[in-house]
């Protein structure tokens, strides 16, 4: 008969020895896995996987946080560039009715105004916001609005033949449809 062998909280003790009362035997055979000890690691690397899950929570937390912080500040200073850029537009703006108020022939108002423009158009074709040309061609009512139609024998039925107000495409989407006036049939109503 093999020997048994009991193993208390300190370790193997042999069947004989005497332990004290708080002590719990549990009688392990020889080469039979101790599960108190596999309990006690299991414990420990469940408390370490938890406390990985909860700095990983507070780390996804402040990513968040953090992301959604960019995101308003991204939003709020969206147009920073477009504005810094326009600026200048506005100071030729004031000169040029600076130098028109001292000026007696508005040649030079003509001009500068002239000047001012382009160079808003330049500012706004930075940001890929260009004017389309509208005039001659087919009416399309995807970049037209149509404010009027007019009989006109010079052109084609249905035709911008007058623009109003131009339209603008923001990179490749319509932003602003051209006001136009449309070319129709001699004689339709």
């Amino acid at each position: 008969m093999s020997k048994k062998h009991m193993k208390g909280n300190g370790g193997e003790v042999p069947e004989n020895s005497e332990m004290s009362g708080s002590e719990e035997l549990v009688a392990v055979e020889p080469g039979e896995p101790d599960y108190r000890e596999l309990l006690a690691r299991k414990e420990e690397e469940l408390k370490q996987s938890q406390d990985r899950l909860l700095r990983m929570a507070a780390e996804l937390d402040n990513t968040r946080k953090r992301l959604e912080r960019e995101k308003s500040e991204g939003i709020a200073y969206a147009n920073e560039g477009l504005m810094k850029d326009l600026l200048p537009v506005l100071d030729n703006l004031e000169r040029a009715l600076e130098h028109s108020e001292n000026e007696a022939d508005c040649g030079s108002l003509v001009e500068g105004v002239r000047m001012t423009l382009k160079g808003f158009l330049d500012s706004l074709a930075r940001f890929g916001c260009t004017p389309f040309e509208s005039v001659g061609n087919a009416f399309d009512p995807n970049f037209h609005e149509a404010v009027m139609q007019e009989e006109v024998a010079d052109y084609p039925e249905r035709t911008v033949i007058r623009e109003f107000q131009k339209g603008y495409t923001l990179k490749e989407r319509l932003l602003r449809p051209a006001m136009v006036v449309v070319s129709k049939a001699a004689g339709d109503t």
